[in-house]
């Protein structure tokens, strides 16, 4: 592990332990050369699924391309970011079990809005907007109908 601060190489581990969602080992380092202490966090990279996007394109799952769509839709919002990466892992968490090699970018838009629904309306419905290309105010207004009516 390189340090931050020198980029040496030697370091040693004076704490480890599972981090609270228990997906990731959480490890406190110190610098054997500056004796600076840092944080770093170790993750099981999953076989992630290939995303096959509305035009036909494949790509492969990418976590940070999700996280900019959620950051968008609660910009200016009161949500924090610990309940941002909660939501992040919950679409992962989905995505792995659903246990498919290939998956329409549809059920990941759909479980973001899901998600989104019960965390914060506002940020829902500017996810939908952009999500379901909403054409004009119709489209909006039949959306936040549903909302006020008790409908995902």
């Amino acid at each position: 592990m390189k340090c931050p601060y020198c980029r040496s190489l030697d370091s040693k581990v004076i704490d480890s332990r599972l981090s609270k969602e228990g997906n990731s080992i959480r490890r406190r380092r110190e610098c054997i050369d500056c004796g600076q202490r840092y944080t770093t966090y170790e993750k099981v990279e999953d076989c992630l699924p290939v995303i096959i996007k509305k035009d036909g394109r494949r790509e492969t799952f990418d976590r940070h391309k999700i996280l900019i769509g959620i950051n968008k839709a609660l910009e200016k919002r009161t949500v924090g970011v610990e309940e941002r990466e909660a939501l992040l892992d919950r679409v992962e968490k989905f995505v792995q079990e659903l246990g498919d090699r290939e998956i329409p970018s549809k059920v990941i838009g759909e479980k973001v809005m899901q998600e989104l629904h019960t965390l914060d309306e506002i940020a829902y419905v500017r996810f939908a907007s952009v999500y379901r290309s909403f054409k004009d105010i119709n489209d909006f207004m039949s959306e936040l109908k549903d909302i006020l009516n008790g409908r995902p």
